[in-house]
């Protein structure tokens, strides 16, 4: 969770002011949590809830958190999209056919709590179609939560690529290729593919954030995304990210990280220290 958390917030300053390098201040002033971090937080509470039913009704659960934290926080940084503030706000929330990258930003809690890589998938999709239920903003989701759950199980990064090269993207463009003509698309099918070649191309965590925001686009989103694999990668590959923690947590509302904590040691529960 804090690897979308913190790409969240390092790219949140150039969602609408793009730049086109990896020369940049990590976390400088400008940046914030946006809703990609809220309704992340949002997925962990569902998951909480679920995790102490015995036959958890997951679309009503979902629905039930991002909604009452949306609503919480109704004016973050960025704003929500048009058609999301309908929803947290209507008295009869419906998907609404998305296929926005809303689906795959918040989905790494799904990834983190699941035992096996087809529960991530089914925890991913029952996220995605309480708004997103278009295809490609299921299978955005989906192909996130499977790279999280890859990286976090100890899959190569080659590994990671196969499955989702033979799944769900082709990932044809190197980072080059992307950087110079990309501009922003708030699509899963127009994010996903390039958050993720920014996570294959990196050489750190931090590499892989400054990757993330340096090829423009909907930076706060493609951030959340490329960090929450990235996070959970080089985590267990042994990198000591508690410093990069110990920054996202300081423009975090108490209440949140009191939640991640608690997920956390839910995951740790569930799976052993190495999913945490």
């Amino acid at each position: 969770m804090y690897g979308a958390i913190i790409g969240d917030i390092v790219g949140s300053k150039y969602e609408f002011f793009n730049i086109k390098t990896k020369n940049f201040p990590l976390f400088s002033p400008g940046c914030d949590y946006t809703d990609d971090s809220i309704m992340t937080v949002a997925a962990a509470k569902a998951l909480l809830r679920a995790h102490n039913e015995e036959a958890p009704d997951l679309f009503r659960i979902f629905t039930e958190e991002m909604r009452a934290l949306g609503q919480a926080y109704p004016d973050p940084m960025g704003a929500y999209g048009t058609r999301f503030i309908g929803w947290l706000f209507t008295d009869d929330p419906a998907p609404y056919n998305s296929c926005g990258n809303g689906s795959a930003m918040r989905v790494s809690p799904c990834a983190l709590y699941a035992q096996t890589l087809e529960e991530a998938l089914f925890l991913a999709e029952a996220s995605a179609v309480i708004t997103h239920n278009h295809p490609e903003g299921i299978k955005g989701a989906k192909a996130t939560a499977a790279a999280i759950f890859l990286a976090k199980t100890g899959s190569s990064k080659d590994e990671i690529a196969a499955y989702i090269r033979q799944h769900f993207y082709p990932l044809a463009k190197t980072l080059a290729e992307i950087r110079p003509s990309y501009s922003f698309d708030g699509t899963c099918q127009g994010t996903v593919p390039e958050a993720l070649t920014a996570f294959l191309a990196s050489t750190s965590f931090e590499d892989s954030i400054r990757n993330a925001i340096s090829i423009g686009g909907d930076s706060d989103t493609i951030g959340a995304i490329t960090g929450s694999v990235a996070y959970s990668y080089y985590r267990r590959a042994g990198e000591d990210l508690s410093a990069y923690r110990k920054k996202a947590e300081a423009y975090l509302p108490k209440e949140f990280v009191t939640v991640i904590e608690e997920f956390e040691r839910v995951c740790v529960e569930r799976n052993g220290e190495s999913n945490k």
